[in-house]
């Protein structure tokens, strides 16, 4: 079996995740290919430590440029959003493949650079979007990539969660635009909404945004308070065009979401056919049909709708985990020439294509006014 060195930089809570899904590797059936995690570079030591328990681990850095000296065979880089373009093209110019997390790049002139760069070296790399690999999702995307909708209605894609609803909480990274961007909660989960849409054809062509920033500042963590100047909220009501026709569709990204803890949703409705589905129930597909009466049809996913066979029995529901293992596993096949016809993780096209999409949505909100794409 071919093994693969893997480096990871940044070993917060992602690096960690990789950490996981790289140990327990043996769960994917037959995958011909089998990962090594030998490098992990972190400027904190108490973070570089966690990493001590893995026995593949030979390399604990706070300097990743040693990390691109060493053999690993590819990076996985999981740093704020300002430090991305410049780790990013240091892994490629090291003759590194990479999985880079969202969302590639600060803005989209970083994402452009990115992307040519790694083309004009022959690089293979790919962005992190997890939730599409869940089995339900991918039982989802089979079925819209062949079924009769009829005439297609409407699409909604979003990501809620409540972490910024108390505004006592501290300020971090994440809030301030220096470290996360212009685009704020776009960039931070945008990409995981437009994913799926974006394979399956559908990219928009003109925006109309709703940005908010609900609380100005946030404790600063030493008695005082910051400025918190991100988007929290971002509406993004889009037009898309399927077969000749113009179609509605929205993308949802929220930090302030009452009651939800971290839920990921696709909804697509036709005139004859249509699915729903949402995280909060991880093993539920709703199907919609149309014949001589209209019908909701209820299915529970297991892991037997994965894209990648894996030991854990066909009848029990995924979570986070096991999505995450998954789309390292479509990473490394489709690196591999193995993926086939599965599903794929984030290529740069679709990644630049995000940016302009939050570019356009950043003018459109300060000028008031729908924004063609």
């Amino acid at each position: 079996m071919k093994t693969l060195k893997v480096g990871i930089i940044g070993g917060g809570l992602m690096g960690r995740e990789v950490a996981s899904a790289l140990g327990r590797w043996f769960a994917l059936l037959d995958f011909p290919v089998r990962l090594e995690l030998t490098a992990v570079c972190d400027v904190q030591e108490k973070v570089r430590d966690w990493f001590r328990q893995i026995p593949t681990v030979s390399l604990l850095t706070g300097d990743y440029h040693e990390l691109l000296r060493s053999d690993v065979d590819f990076v996985y880089v999981a740093v704020p959003h300002h430090l991305h373009e410049t780790i990013y093209l240091d892994v490629l110019r090291a003759g590194k493949d990479l999985l880079a997390e969202k969302p590639f790049g600060i803005d989209l002139a970083a994402a452009q650079r990115i992307r040519d760069t790694a083309q004009e070296l022959g690089r293979f790399v790919r962005c992190s979007s997890e939730f599409p690999f869940l089995p339900g999702v991918q039982k989802a995307f089979r079925y819209l990539q062949t079924a009769e909708l009829g005439h297609l209605l409407e699409i909604r894609s979003g990501f809620h969660h409540s972490s910024d609803l108390d505004p006592t909480k501290p300020i971090n990274w994440k809030r301030q635009t220096q470290f996360c961007g212009k685009i704020g909660v776009m960039g931070d989960l945008g990409m995981h909404t437009v994913h799926l849409p974006f394979r399956l054809g559908w990219k928009p062509t003109r925006v109309f945004a709703q940005l908010q920033k609900i609380y100005a500042e946030r404790p600063d963590g030493k008695g005082g308070m910051a400025p918190c100047d991100t988007w929290d909220n971002a509406m993004l009501h889009t037009e898309v065009v399927v077969n000749g026709a113009p179609v509605p569709m929205r993308f949802e990204t929220k930090r302030l979401a009452p009651g939800e803890m971290n839920t990921w949703f696709i909804e697509a409705l036709g005139t004859d056919g249509g699915v729903r589905y949402s995280t909060k129930e991880p093993k539920t597909l709703w199907v919609f049909e149309r014949d001589r009466e209209q019908v909701w049809q209820r299915y529970d996913v297991g892991h037997a709708a994965s894209a990648f066979p894996v030991v854990t029995g066909g009848i029990f529901e995924a979570g986070f985990s096991d999505c995450f293992q998954q789309m390292w596993a479509a990473f490394v096949a489709e690196r591999e020439g193995l993926l086939g016809d599965r599903f794929g993780c984030v290529t740069p096209d679709e990644a630049v294509a995000s940016h302009e999409l939050f570019d356009a949505a950043l003018r459109s909100h300060a000028e008031q006014r729908s924004i063609e794409i």
